[in-house]
C-alpha cells in the first residue's frame, strides 16, 4: 500500500477536481467529494499499475503553503 496527496479545487461548474501531484497526468473529478475521491483512487490504481516492472520511487510531495502579497 502506497499513500498519495490529492490536491482538490472546486471549479466554475461546482464540480470537484482532484490531481495526485506525485503522478504525472493523475486527475479526475466528481460532483461530490465522496465521488471525486472513489475516481481519483481508480486513476491512482492504473497509474501505478503493476505491468511487470518494478514501481519506481514516486517523488514526495512536501505541501502548500499560502503567500500573501
Amino acid at each position: 500500500m502506497r499513500e498519495f496527496y490529492v490536491w482538490v479545487e472546486q471549479d466554475e461548474d461546482g464540480m470537484y477536481v482532484g490531481e495526485v501531484p506525485q503522478l504525472p497526468a493523475c486527475y479526475a473529478q466528481g460532483a461530490t467529494l465522496d465521488e471525486l475521491m472513489a475516481n481519483i483512487r481508480e486513476v491512482i490504481a492504473l497509474c501505478v499499475e503493476d505491468d511487470g516492472e518494478p514501481l519506481a520511487d514516486f517523488p514526495v510531495f512536501v505541501g502548500v503553503q499560502r503567500v500573501t502579497v
